[in-house]
């Protein structure tokens, strides 16, 4: 699978800048590319609890329908953070757009920092959806300081973990730690896609965009600025990394929570 990390700059608040660099992004991946990930809230930057109003739109709103056209367009996957609004409430989210399906995938972000637990509200579901015959699933930035985020999806087959990240100074360090023991623990696949600059709050992105593979082992890892990072995930490695002892099978002490199959997607219900 031929991957793409775009470590980028983002304005807080600004959907058309943000929205017109995702668009440029996307019209600028290899031919060969098949998935581009974004960071955090990407779309609309981080809201704050006066214009989280303004800004969140719901999944079919104007700007993922630009971004599904442009994608389909060019034939490649997407994943992007947005601030969504549903049902009257707001939600740190992240989708995947396929250009087979549309936005095949939407997680609203778990484990919410401090800072936003004035913004948004906490999803109640881990999802996972098959994509060209390998599972993914989503997690947000903060997510990755919980070993049980991966392991939920982990339970549900989850072979890549792509995680959208707005990790800032001082926790760069931290996010490298997790994000290799994640993929180390479920002997998956992890993508990482931090944003870098500086935000209108003051805060300084820490960047360090990574990939690790089902063994634990960082295959490329980006610094403080602006890069975009192209790879190929050699998919024999989950087998390889699973065949003496498969984690999820020897696994005695499972997380409990309704799982929902629907097509291809796989949702565990963790509730509030």
């Amino acid at each position: 699978m031929n991957v793409e990390l775009a470590q980028v700059t983002g304005r807080d608040g600004d959907v058309a800048y943000n929205l017109a660099r995702t668009l440029a992004l996307i019209e600028a991946c290899a031919a060969d590319t098949e998935l581009l990930v974004l960071p955090e809230t990407y779309l609309t930057g981080f809201p704050t609890k006066d214009n989280v109003a303004q800004i969140a739109e719901p999944l079919d709103g104007p700007t993922l329908t630009r971004v599904q056209q442009a994608a389909t367009a060019r034939g490649i996957a997407v994943a992007v953070g947005f601030a969504e609004v549903h049902d009257g409430r707001f939600y740190n989210t992240t989708v995947l757009i396929t250009p087979e399906h549309g936005i095949a995938l939407h997680y609203r972000k778990t484990h919410l920092w401090s800072g936003e637990r004035e913004v948004f509200d906490a999803g109640d579901r881990m999802s996972t959806v098959v994509w060209r015959g390998v599972r993914v699933g989503l997690l947000i930035c903060y997510d990755i300081e919980f070993p049980e985020t991966a392991r939920a999806l982990g339970q549900l087959g989850a072979q890549l973990l792509i995680v959208t990240n707005g990790n800032f100074d001082p926790y760069g360090p931290t996010h490298r730690t997790c994000v290799m023991a994640r993929a180390l623990e479920n002997q998956a696949f992890a993508v990482m896609v931090n944003r870098v600059g500086q935000g209108d709050d003051g805060l300084v992105f820490a960047g360090g965009s990574a990939v690790v593979d089902p063994f634990g082992d960082l295959l490329v890892e980006a610094g403080r600025d602006e890069a975009t990072l192209r790879l190929t995930l050699d998919l024999t490695l989950l087998a390889k990394a699973r065949e003496p002892y498969v984690y999820d099978r020897h696994q005695r002490m499972r997380l409990s929570g309704e799982v929902v199959e629907t097509g291809e997607r796989r949702e565990l219900l963790i509730g509030s």
